[in-house]
């Protein structure tokens, strides 16, 4: 019997342990669940097999949590564990998504924190746990509302040892310890903008509260004011009757000019308020309306306002920020400029950006003038354009059009010493970033590259000849990395507007502020969203602008560690892909994002996508910018090393 009081004492003791086990059990869930109540609700993930042409999408992928709802906006935020509900780091996921606890934690730099711009960003470090705290921003004074920070440096201006070139009009950015951290405000009584293709024709006074360019040019059906509205008639100081009969003139003009097809990007010099831009569009042609901030206030600004394709840049002693051969026609109608002053620099900066066979169109009182001091000028830029290579096609009226050559032979054929000169062969065409201007012609690829292009719409996903010149370090062929990203934008973009209904928000203005070869663009056009993007290109990456062009795009070169050339409130959506973690090696995280905030439109949104290291960072950073922050997985899945953070800019 004693065996059998033995067995039988030793599973009696093995159901009791197993019944106390699920009673513990019972109780964790328990708490748990009524812990759930109390605090922000958890996310958790699965994966999801999918075939090779589906995309891994989390079942949370359309789910949010509100990150913004649980911050006192009065108080000092604080990324910071309860006692009951402390998390703490376990490891680190690897690349295949698993766990991993072999790292190694590095030491904080106190530094960092001490940098000028990063008042407002402290971090904490201990052990495995990191703590971000980031101050309320404070909002600017109202008399800060269209501040430029670059182009509105009085201090920097000041300095100048000459304006007498247009340099006042240049970028002189305040150095990093006078940069601002505070928000810029909208003017009193701000409204929504009213949604395109109605603010080509009308916008609200109350959002550029301006009327020097009623009383300078109304007279010239540029623009007119309605009680609360500016009105647009479309008309320009050459075209007062109106841009869409102007452009049938020169289309008629020159049969060759095919808006639409055989030109699809255009640039507009000194462009008002951007009527020729705005009404091209129509004809499948996106402009770059361009004009300094001068005397003829907030040009720029209304064109944004508008809806129209715009930033604020000036034909002065500097490069513009686009690439050689980046525009099918260059127009200028009366836009100010001495084409022909110091050997013709400034037309010669005009013939770097003209595309081989492009079109420059001049609609200019030395035209059609019978004037003394004019017809100087007229038999000036004849001389000019010619020694250019330029082929003088017509003068009609108003308008005079000449064509760029379409290869070198003209150039090597001109007689000894004839000015101006062809650039050395060390000068490269694509270095724009505060390059000087240089008196020279730069000659076109021997090669042909830039020349030969397919007619819009085939252009756009046709990978250009340029692509061959980027300077990658790639292990694969270039074709093959462009039709990489196309697909991957294509499949992005295909779940924001599915699954974050993008079709249903009102997107206009758009930037990509890492575009790379532009795919993120030609996926929003493929969506058939209406609106455009302005793609970035930073001085930190490889230069890809020249393909962006190629494609049927507009971009511009820019460093992110410095503010952009454009007004305030300008933009409905800010897209950054895997910007702000590489640029992060370079200046503060905080200030690109202030950055973000001018020029963003109250109302407008964000999307980052980028790494879970600096998430943490950019979730606080945003809270105390004051925006809705939103954190979501990624559709390639759960385990994926990276996180979008969705902003929403209130009203």
């Amino acid at each position: 019997m004693k065996p059998y009081n033995n067995g039988h004492s030793f599973g009696t003791t093995v159901i009791i342990k197993i019944i106390a086990f699920f009673i513990v059990a019972l109780t964790f869930f328990y708490i748990g669940k009524h812990s759930s109540n109390h605090y922000q609700q958890l996310i958790f993930f699965s994966s999801v097999t999918t075939t090779s042409n589906q995309v891994s999408t989390s079942p949370n992928f359309n789910k949010t949590f509100n990150i913004s709802t649980s911050i006192n906006h009065n108080q000092t935020q604080t990324l910071e564990t309860t006692e009951s509900l402390k998390i703490k780091i376990l490891g680190i996921l690897n690349e295949d998504g698993t766990m991993s606890d072999e790292f190694e934690v590095g030491e904080f730099d106190p530094e960092t924190v001490n940098e000028p711009g990063l008042d407002h960003l402290t971090v904490h470090g201990n052990d495995h746990e990191l703590k971000f705290e980031v101050k309320k921003f404070v909002v600017c004074s109202s008399s800060m509302s269209e501040y430029i920070p670059c182009l509105d440096n009085l201090e920097g201006i000041g300095k100048m040892e000459s304006m007498e070139r247009g340099e006042r009009f240049e970028r002189h950015c305040p150095v990093e310890e006078k940069r601002v951290s505070c928000l810029v405000p909208p003017p009193q009584g701000y409204r929504s903008p009213i949604p395109w293709p109605r603010s080509r024709d009308e916008v609200w006074y109350s959002n550029v509260p301006h009327t020097r360019l009623v009383e300078d040019k109304g007279g010239q059906n540029w623009i007119t004011r309605d009680k609360n509205k500016f009105k647009f008639p479309g008309g320009g100081t050459q075209f007062i009757h109106g841009a869409d009969q102007y452009l049938d003139h020169i289309s008629k003009m020159v049969p060759d000019i095919m808006f639409g097809q055989n030109i699809r990007v255009a640039l507009d010099v000194g462009c008002g308020v951007a009527s020729f831009g705005a009404y091209l569009l129509s004809r499948n042609v996106i402009t770059m309306s361009i004009a300094p901030k001068d005397v003829h206030e907030n040009q720029i600004q209304f064109a944004l306002e508008r809806g129209v394709p715009a930033m604020v840049a000036a034909f002065a002693t500097r490069r513009l920020l686009y690439p050689s051969q980046a525009f099918d026609l260059i127009h200028c109608s009366r836009c100010r400029i001495n084409w022909t002053r110091d050997d013709g620099i400034l037309l010669l900066e005009v013939n770097r950006m003209l595309r081989a066979g492009g079109y420059f169109v001049w609609a200019a009182q030395p035209v059609y003038k019978h004037e003394q001091n004019l017809e100087e000028q007229w038999e000036e830029m004849l001389n000019l354009t010619t020694r250019l290579c330029w082929n003088f096609l017509k003068k009609d009226g108003y308008v005079a059009i000449w064509q760029k050559p379409s290869d070198n032979s003209c150039y090597v054929n001109r007689e000894a010493e004839t000015k101006p000169p062809l650039c050395d062969p060390s000068d490269d065409p694509e270095n724009i970033w505060y390059v000087n201007l240089k008196a020279c012609i730069s000659p076109l690829p021997e090669n042909g590259y830039g020349a030969n292009l397919t007619k819009w719409p085939a252009r756009l996903q046709t990978s250009p000849d340029r692509l061959q010149s980027i300077k990658l370090d790639a292990s694969i062929s270039r074709k093959e990395l462009f039709k990489a990203e196309s697909k991957y934008w294509n499949e992005i973009i295909t779940n924001y507007v599915g699954a974050l209904h993008w079709k249903t928000m009102r997107l206009r203005n758009v930037m990509d502020m890492r575009s790379g070869f532009g795919g993120f663009a030609a996926a929003l056009i493929d969506q058939n969203l209406n609106s455009w993007v302005m793609n970035v290109v930073p001085i930190s990456g490889p230069n890809t602008l020249p393909v962006i062009y190629d494609r049927g795009l507009i971009g511009v070169m820019h460093d992110w560690c410095e503010p952009f050339d454009t007004y305030p409130r300008t933009y409905d959506l800010l897209h950054a892909a895997n910007l702000l973690s590489f640029e992060k090696k370079r200046c503060n995280v905080s200030s690109i994002m202030l950055e973000m905030d001018r020029i963003l439109r109250p109302g407008g949104h964000v999307y980052i996508r980028d790494s879970l290291s600096i998430m943490d960072e950019l979730v606080e950073i945003a809270k105390a910018i004051g925006w809705q922050a939103t954190l979501r997985d990624t559709p390639e899945g759960p385990h994926a090393s990276y996180r979008v953070l969705v902003c929403d800019k209130h009203l």
